[in-house]
């Protein structure tokens, strides 16, 4: 089976720091992965995207037109990424930053308020990592251990942010589990 995320923001939202990390979890596993992060020749403020495809087989191309799912962080985002992917996926809407929806009644459409959880937390930059939380919660692409350990691994040298992250992730899940 082979699953395909778009993550899609503005540059310095984190997302391809996003998509790395849920490579990293579907490795973990054991899982054949690609991740393709691209992005314009701004550092911030230009847009960002990257895709990660994620398969128990071969990989025969990492470049996909019609992603499984997408998380959106921002409006330019959604209105660009949402007709593309494929019926019975996961958009997940950055509410904070997004006040429309996907139009979509085929996909499960995931409205979770991202960057006002951040705030909350106590630092916006935690912001992807909500979005991460609650898109694997809901989407079920990997098991949320898996996701729990990349984000450790790869934040392991930047130690005081873990806590942080760790309380990001779990408002994402919690975020997840409520009905939209």
């Amino acid at each position: 089976m082979q699953s395909e995320v778009m993550f899609a923001g503005f540059g310095g939202q984190g997302i391809l720091l996003c998509g790395k990390i849920l490579a990293h979890a579907a490795l973990n596993k054991g899982l054949e992965v690609a991740w393709i992060p691209s992005y314009g020749p701004e550092m911030r403020g230009g847009t960002a995207y990257c895709t990660v495809v994620i398969s128990d087989k071969l990989i025969g191309s990492p470049i996909i037109k019609n992603p499984r799912h997408l998380v959106a962080m921002n409006r330019p985002s959604l209105e660009k990424f949402a007709p593309t992917v494929k019926p019975g996926g996961v958009i997940l809407i950055n509410s904070s930053l997004i006040p429309v929806r996907s139009g979509r009644s085929d996909v499960d459409e995931l409205v979770v308020a991202v960057s006002e959880i951040a705030n909350e937390l106590g630092s916006i930059k935690a912001a992807n990592i909500v979005a991460l939380g609650a898109f694997v919660a809901r989407s079920k692409i990997v098991e949320y251990d898996l996701l729990i350990e990349a984000v450790k691994e790869e934040f392991a040298g930047k130690e005081k942010l873990i806590p942080l992250e760790m309380k990001a992730l779990e408002q994402g899940r919690l975020a997840a589990d409520k009905k939209n």
